[in-house]
């Protein structure tokens, strides 16, 4: 659809799409073939409802053999993501190099920082969600434009990480991950802040808002979010128009990370 230059930096691939659709995986294999370009391979849990089946997952990553890729995790819970991470430890081997992804899971304060305390003991890279329940009751409403649900969750992250940092809980020493995003003009605080090992994040906002018809507001992003996933759009033909939406809203998604000014640590995004 988009040369792979054009539109991200590295490839973001749904497990879970593997097994249906066999030219996809065959695109994210010849990725990790060809080196020009690395892949990070999730788990699905956020298209599922929960994690990829643990013994299918590590054949695929066997297979495909990604730079990294995020190991089962539950939902909101931090207990249960802790168990899963220890039973993954306990009773898989893959046979690859790639690096570890721990998410950070949890319904309030302690059990997030339990959570993120964990994983920044064990795992080579941290991931925090944009979707916390958390933050309905934390996050601000900044502005009267966006949908309530959307603003508290784009204010929730920043205001949880920024605490992170202030109690000195973060860790400067992992890269950290964002998965997903509400309002993608949340992006631009990291990058304003300097918190520089958010090293990368993913979302498929500027495609289906393009395919749906929406154009960003220059680095201000959207004031609202398509409800379709990407991965329902797989078959998609996509037409001009949408085409050309979908190419201006990334370069203002770069505009909005900064991407055209060299910094000493970059975002990357899918």
């Amino acid at each position: 659809m988009l040369g792979e230059d054009n539109y991200n930096d590295y490839g973001y691939a749904l497990v879970h799409l593997f097994e249906t659709h066999k030219s996809y995986f065959d695109h994210y294999k010849k990725m990790t073939e060809s080196g020009d370009k690395p892949v990070l391979l999730d788990n699905s849990i956020f298209e599922l409802g929960k994690s990829f089946n643990p013994k299918k997952y590590v054949e695929w990553i066997d297979k495909l053999n990604p730079n990294w890729y995020i190991v089962p995790d539950v939902l909101e819970s931090a207990p249960d993501t802790i168990q899963q991470w220890k039973d993954w430890d306990l009773s898989v081997t893959d046979n690859t190099d790639a690096l570890r992804i721990g998410v950070v899971q949890g319904r309030d304060w302690n059990e997030l920082v339990k959570c993120y305390n964990f994983m920044k003991d064990r795992a080579d890279y941290i991931a925090i969600s944009f979707d916390y329940s958390y933050y309905q009751m934390t996050g601000l409403i900044e502005d009267d434009w966006a949908p309530e649900k959307l603003t508290k969750y784009c204010s929730g992250r920043k205001r949880f990480i920024r605490q992170l940092i202030d109690e000195g809980i973060w860790c400067w020493e992992k890269p950290h991950h964002l998965l997903g995003c509400s309002l993608a003009r949340e992006f631009k605080y990291y990058v304003d802040n300097n918190i520089y090992n958010i090293r990368s994040l993913d979302t498929s906002n500027p495609v289906v808002a393009g395919i749906k018809g929406l154009r960003y507001n220059d680095s201000m992003g959207l004031y609202q979010k398509p409800k379709t996933l990407l991965a329902d759009l797989i078959g998609h033909q996509v037409t001009d128009t949408q085409l050309e939406n979908i190419e201006y809203n990334t370069r203002m998604f770069k505009k909005i990370i900064n991407r055209h000014v060299t910094l000493g640590h970059a975002i990357t995004l899918c």
